[in-house]
């Protein structure tokens, strides 16, 4: 996922965006989100997301680091601000109330007077 924060339209931009799907399309790469409009519900989010989404964390990985994409990076890279990171999925049958079991776990016991406060 990328954040950027700041972007000046150049023609390195331009070429970047067309350039970029090449290089994640053999990784089984696509966009989920590019050049859409977002909505802020809590805090703040200045500038645009752009995710792009890979069969696993090992294909985005690869990608990354390909020389096809560290060829290209470079005219992002010198006039977008932001942040990229790369996250992994879960799985099509996650289930959120194991994750919700787990933090119950780590639950400090409340006192019972302060149960009332």
């Amino acid at each position: 996922m990328a954040h950027s924060q700041s972007a000046d339209p150049r023609p390195d931009i331009a070429e970047y965006i067309e350039r970029i799907p090449a290089t994640f399309e053999p990784y089984g790469g696509r966009f989920l989100v590019h050049a859409t409009e977002h909505e802020v519900k809590e805090g703040t989010w200045p500038g645009h997301v752009v995710m792009i989404g890979f069969p696993g964390i090992t294909e985005a990985r690869t990608w990354w680091d390909s020389p096809a994409y560290r060829e290209i990076a470079p005219l992002r890279s010198r006039h977008v601000e932001g942040d990229i990171i790369l996250v992994e999925g879960v799985p099509v049958d996650y289930d959120a109330t194991a994750t919700a079991k787990a933090v119950r776990g780590r639950l400090l016991p409340i006192e019972p007077s302060a149960r009332r406060r």
